[in-house]
Order: structure tokens, then sequence, then C-alpha cells
């Protein structure tokens, strides 16, 4: 068993502990509130907004998926909403059991590998798709800060100072990853160096076979980049599906606040609060942000509706775009992979 497998089945393993403590403290937090107390809220709650509710986490998965087929489509791939929707669950899912959403993007590229899309194209499609994924979180918060600064200011120091680092790290990634789609070769060079010392320390014997594949795989990509640069409204929609992907999850709070009975004066200041708390956790390296999101949504979400109401509100949206949205991922992601694997 080589590194990579045991690093994967280390995630897997111990990110399920990770949300049952993060549950637990959370709930530890405020004795106040107990799991029985959170389910006859949920009962109390109105039906259609909760629906509503429901409907929008499982959107955030299915605009993804339109979101990759879009840009595939545009690099001459064209593909079914159930394969977009399989992308998109295995990037969920995947980037929810590993830390910094490491296993997201290659568990995608090995799907639209399956379905015949070649490697390298598949690589540059979804770095487009990760930028713009990356863009619109930062466009939220803008959109956040210039319509209710206010609700910065509500945040503790401490979630401040996370917004804060959060968004610089978004920003700073956006760089990253348009210099990654431009300048692709840079990659590329540096993973031939790399396998020249590892071939020149005995580790990689076959290095002429290796090295072809590379080769062949940033052919692809720089070819597909090139496409991608060509069609002059692709960055539009594809940031246009991302932002709908990222509007959907963040909306979720909002919407549950309303089906319990909240205010809806208030209802614009819980989405400008949720879409602050999305940009805090985002650059945290823990599968899923599990802990900071947490004590980002109770902290946001309590100046609005006092602690304990906070409580339960923040672990039913978190139930909803996070351990449900998870897990229903997790199956769609099982059943693309035996269907492929069956064919």
């Amino acid at each position: 068993m080589n590194r990579s497998t045991k690093k994967k089945i280390f995630w897997a393993v111990f990110s399920p502990l990770i949300a049952l403590l993060t549950v637990w403290a959370v709930l530890k937090q405020n004795e106040n509130v107990s799991p029985s107390d959170i389910i006859e809220t949920a009962k109390g709650a109105d039906i259609p907004l909760l629906a509503v509710a429901g409907v929008c986490a499982f959107m955030y998965v299915w605009f993804e998926g339109t979101a990759v087929r879009t840009i595939a489509k545009s690099a001459g791939y064209k593909k079914s909403r159930a394969s977009g929707l399989i992308y998109a669950a295995s990037d969920v899912y995947f980037s929810a059991i590993t830390p910094s959403a490491t296993g997201g993007q290659p568990a995608s590229a090995f799907f639209m590998m399956k379905d015949g899309i070649p490697a390298g194209t598949a690589a540059a499609v979804l770095v487009l798709n990760l930028i713009m994924y990356t863009v619109s979180a930062v466009v939220l918060g803008v959109i956040a800060l210039v319509t209710d600064a206010h609700s910065f200011f509500a945040f503790s120091q401490p979630s401040r100072v996370l917004i804060i680092c959060g968004g610089a790290a978004l920003t700073c990634l956006t760089a990253a990853f348009l210099t990654l789609l431009i300048k692709g070769t840079l990659v590329f060079s540096a993973l031939r160096q790399l396998t020249a010392f590892l071939h020149k320390k005995g580790i990689i014997k076959h290095i002429e076979k290796l090295t072809k594949k590379i080769d062949s795989t940033e052919k692809d990509y720089s070819s597909c980049a090139d496409m991608l640069s060509k069609d002059k409204f692709l960055l539009l929609r594809a940031f246009f599906w991302n932002f709908l992907q990222r509007a959907s999850q963040t909306v979720v709070p909002m919407v549950l606040y309303l089906a319990l009975g909240g205010e809806g004066r208030y209802a614009g200041t819980m989405f400008s609060r949720q879409c602050f708390i999305t940009i805090g956790y985002n650059f945290v390296p823990i599968p899923g942000a599990m802990g900071i999101a947490d004590y980002l949504m109770i902290d946001g979400f309590s100046g609005v509706v006092g602690s304990d109401a906070a409580f339960s509100l923040e672990m039913l949206s978190r139930g909803l775009t996070f351990y449900i949205c998870v897990t229903l991922s997790g199956i769609i992601t099982l059943v693309g992979y035996l269907v492929r694997r069956k064919k």
C-alpha cells in the first residue's frame, strides 16, 4: 500500500470522527440545546420553506455539474446532465473528506477520463471551473460588504480575522489558478524535473513511458486552454453557474431562518453574514472546515436570533448543506463508479 493510498484511507476514517466531535462540541458549548430540542425545532418549521432550503442545498451540487458540463462542451466534449452530476458529486464528496479539498478535483478528473475526456483537457476544464468557483465567493463577499458592512463588524474579533484571512487567501488562489491556466507549461516543466529526480534516485524505473504520458497530457492541456480562451462568453457562462452554485448554498441559512419564524426584515442580514462566514472558513485546511465553520456560523447568527436559536439554526444549516449533502454526494459517486465499472 503506497503513501497516497494510506493518506486517503486515513482521511476517510478520520473525517467522520471530526464530524462527530464537532457536533458533540457544538452541543456541549450550549447545554441548553439538546438534539431533541433541535428535532422539535425542525418539526415546527414551515414545511414549504424547509423544502426550499433542501432544494437549495442540493442545487449546490447540480450547479457545479452544469458549470463543468458547460466548460467541457466548449472544449469539444458534450456530456449528459447525469455525467455532470457525478463530476460534481465526486468533487463535493472527496473535498469534504480530505484536507484543503485536495481530493475533489482528482476525483472529478477520474470520472471525466472514464467518459473519454483526455487527462489534459479534464485538468484545464477543472482549473477554469475552480477559478470561477473562487471568484464567485469573493464577489459574494464584496456584495455583502457593500450592501451590509455592519454585518462584518458584528462578528467577534477572531471571526473577523478569519474572514480577512479567507478573503486574502481566496484572492491569492484566484491569481494562482489564472497563472496555472495561462502558464500551464510551468507545472509540466516542474513535473518533468521531479520525474527525472525520482528516476535518478531509482524510485521510477521506466521514465520514457512516463515522460511520453506527461508530454501527451501537456499537449491536451495546452490545446484545451487555447480553445477555451477563444470562447469569448465562456468565462461569463462559467461564472454564472458557479455564482448560482455558491449562492444556492449561502442562501440556505437565510431560508431556514425564515422557516423557523424569523422576521423578513433580517433576511438580508442573515444572507450577508453567511457570505462572510463562507469566506472565513474556505481557506481552513480541515475537511469541510469542520469546527471553524460551526464557530463562525454561531458567532454570526447569535447577534440576530440569540445564542440558543443560533445553535439550532447552525446545526440545521450544516446538516443540510454539509452532512446530508456530502452523504448524498457519496452515494451518487458510488453509483456512478459502479455503473462505469460494469460498463
